[in-house]
C-alpha cells in the first residue's frame, strides 16, 4: 500500500460513535433530496483528464465527483463515503455485477465539500446515483444478502429512469500495476500501525523526518497518527459538552477541533481554533498555530476552506 500525503487518517469513527443501519431504500421517494450540482459546477473545470485506473472502481473527490455525476446518466454509480481506518468493502460486490454499476469511492477527508452535499452523518455511508441526483441507501455494511437487496431495487429505479448501460469490466488478462515498495520507515510506521502500536508509528515517521526533513509524506503520516493519538480516548459529546461549558476554554477546543477534523470538517475545526486565537496569550497561540499548520497537512489538497484558514491565521499573526 502507498502511503502519500492523503493517507489514510488513522480515526475510529467520526463523531467517535458506531452507527447502525439505516432502513435501505425502497422506492423513488428519496431521489433527488440531495443536490450535487452546486457542486459540480464549482470544481467543473480543475478535473483531471485520463483514463481511470479501474472502470469500476474509482477514487473520488470534490473535483472529480462531476466525473461520476455525469457517468450515472448511463449507468447507475455507487458512492461509499469512507475515512479513518476504515476501507472500502464494497469493491468486489460491486465488480460481480459486471458493469451494471461503477463504484465510487470517497474518502472524506479528501472530500469534505462532498461529504457536506451528501449529507453524509458517520461512516461508511453508501448512496448512489442515479440520472445524476443522489439516493441515500444505508449507513454502515450490512450483510451481502441485504446490500444485494438494495442494488437490486438501484437497479430498478435506474432502469425506470431509462439509466440501462453498462461499463465493460477489465479483461482478466490485464496485468495489475507493480506497486513501488514503501521506504523502509514509512513501511515500518505502517507496520506499526497494523500492530495499533501509535507509538512505534509516530517514532518511525520522526526518525524518517530527522533523516530528511522535506519528506512530505512522512510529514503527513506523522500528523494523522498524532491525531490518532489524540482522539483515540476522546468522548465525543463530552468533548462537546465541556466545549459548550467553557466556550474560551483552549484544551476543550482542541479536543472538539480534533474531532471536527478527523471527520473531514476541515472548515469547522479551524474556525474553531480561529475565533480563539485574537484573545489568547502567546503560549496559547504558538499551540493553536501548531495545530492548525497540522490541519493544513492533513487536509491535503488545498481546498477553499484550508485556503481560507491559512490566509486568516497570518492576518491574525501579522
Amino acid at each position: 500500500m502507498r502511503v502519500s500525503a492523503s493517507w489514510a487518517t488513522p480515526t475510529v469513527l467520526w463523531e467517535q460513535r458506531k452507527l447502525t443501519v439505516s432502513s435501505p431504500l425502497v422506492g423513488p421517494a428519496l431521489h433527488g433530496a440531495l443536490d450535487l450540482s452546486g457542486l459540480v459546477r464549482k470544481h467543473a473545470t480543475q478535473a483531471p483528464s485520463g483514463a481511470p485506473a479501474s472502470p469500476l472502481v474509482r477514487d473520488v473527490d470534490d473535483v472529480t465527483i462531476g466525473e461520476l455525476v455525469e457517468l450515472s446518466k448511463r449507468v447507475p454509480v455507487i458512492l461509499e463515503v469512507y475515512g479513518g481506518e476504515l476501507a472500502p468493502a464494497l469493491g468486489p460486490l460491486i465488480e460481480s455485477y459486471a458493469g451494471a454499476f461503477v463504484l465510487g469511492t470517497v474518502r472524506g477527508e479528501n472530500a469534505p465539500e462532498l461529504v457536506k452535499a451528501l449529507g453524509v452523518q458517520g461512516i461508511p455511508t453508501v448512496v448512489a446515483l442515479v440520472a445524476g441526483q443522489p439516493v441515500p441507501l444505508f449507513q454502515g455494511i450490512p450483510p451481502e444478502p441485504d446490500i444485494k437487496a438494495v442494488l437490486e431495487q438501484v437497479l430498478a429505479l435506474a432502469a425506470k429512469g431509462g439509466v440501462t448501460d453498462r461499463v465493460t469490466p477489465p479483461t482478466a488478462e490485464a496485468a495489475e500495476p507493480v506497486e513501488e515498495p514503501l521506504p523502509p520507515l514509512h513501511q515500518e510506521a505502517y507496520d506499526a500501525l497494523s500492530r495499533n502500536d501509535i507509538a512505534g508509528a509516530k517514532a518511525a515517521f520522526q526518525k524518517a523526518l530527522a533523516q530528511t526533513p522535506a519528506d512530505s509524506e512522512a510529514e503527513a503520516g506523522l500528523a494523522q497518527v498524532e491525531l490518532l493519538e489524540r482522539v483515540s480516548g476522546l468522548d465525543a459529546d463530552r468533548a462537546r459538552e465541556e466545549a459548550a461549558e467553557k466556550p474560551k476554554d483552549l484544551a476543550a477546543a482542541l479536543a472538539v477541533a480534533d474531532i471536527e477534523i478527523s471527520g473531514g470538517r476541515v472548515e469547522e475545526a479551524c474556525e474553531r481554533l480561529l475565533a480563539l486565537y485574537s484573545e489568547s496569550p502567546t503560549e496559547d497561540k504558538d499551540t493553536i498555530r501548531k495545530r492548525l499548520l497540522a490541519y493544513f497537512i492533513l487536509a491535503g489538497a488545498p481546498t477553499d476552506a484550508v485556503k481560507q484558514a491559512r490566509n486568516r491565521l497570518s492576518s491574525l499573526m501579522f
